[in-house]
Formats: structure tokens, sequence, C-alpha cells
């Protein structure tokens, strides 16, 4: 068995003076790892100029996909040229527990060889494949679009 560790640092960037004193007290932060850009973070309510723990945690979903896709497309003569997910997640809060829900990854892919039925067969072998996606307590489903490039 192999393991790998990752390791990042969330510093709390939004402090204004008063700590969490008061109610509306900041929510920003950055996420950090040795030798990676910084990501900007914000709570799910708190604006567009950083990255949710929602955000994040869908695209971590949607890049896993992806990249185990990409390797068995290598492995079965698959040709991948293009690549885009609209991967969707909804946040349920009850009171003030929530929880992430309706994980869908929906791809769109390009391919120049290959068969596009094995294309389609891979997608799904990927989402079995994904750690992150069964690390996951929800249920994250997907589905693909594979068309052939014209040359």
């Amino acid at each position: 068995m192999a393991a790998s560790e990752f390791h990042v640092t969330l510093t709390w960037t939004g402090n204004d003076g008063r700590g969490t004193s008061v109610r509306d007290h900041g929510t920003d932060g950055e996420l950090a790892a040795a030798g990676r850009p910084t990501i900007p973070t914000l709570a799910p309510r708190g604006g567009p100029d950083g990255w949710t723990p929602e955000h994040l945690l869908l695209g971590s979903v949607a890049q896993c996909h992806m990249l185990w896709y990409l390797h068995l497309c290598a492995r079965n003569g698959v040709v991948v040229e293009t690549y885009e997910d609209a991967a969707t997640c909804r946040l349920v809060v009850d009171g003030s527990a929530g929880l992430v829900q309706d994980v869908h990854l929906h791809a769109s892919v390009g391919i120049s060889a290959g068969d596009p039925a094995t294309a389609t067969q891979l997608f799904a072998v990927a989402g079995e494949k994904c750690y992150v996606a069964r690390s996951l307590t929800s249920r994250v489903t997907h589905d693909v679009d594979v068309r052939v490039l014209s040359p």
C-alpha cells in the first residue's frame, strides 16, 4: 500500500481588528502550500473574491475525476483533445448544520482517435477510481458527452 501526505496552511485574513467580537466578523482567508500559488478563501455567502469550501470540494472531485479519465484514455487508445466539466453541487443547510449534496459532473470531451463508446465507458470507470469522490459520503453522479473531432 502506498501513501502520500499533503500539507496546506490556512490563514485567516478577515480580522478587521475586532477579531470575532462581532457577529459579522470577516471570513476571508488564504490557503497555501509550499511552492504553489496562494488561493483566496471565504465563506459561502462571503462574496465573489475567493473560493468557498464548497467550490474547492467540487473542484477537487472534478479534477480528480478528470485526471483518472485522462489516464484511462491514454492507456486504452483514446486520444482526448478537449475536456470541460460543468460540475455542480448543492449546499443544504438545516439550522447551523450543512451538507454538500447532489455532486454532479457533466463533462464534454473531444477525441481525435479511439472508440467513442470506450471513451464514454471509461468516464464511468474514472468515477469508480476517483480518490476524492470515493472519500465523500454524498453520492457523486456523472455523465459525459463524447464527440469525435474532425481532422
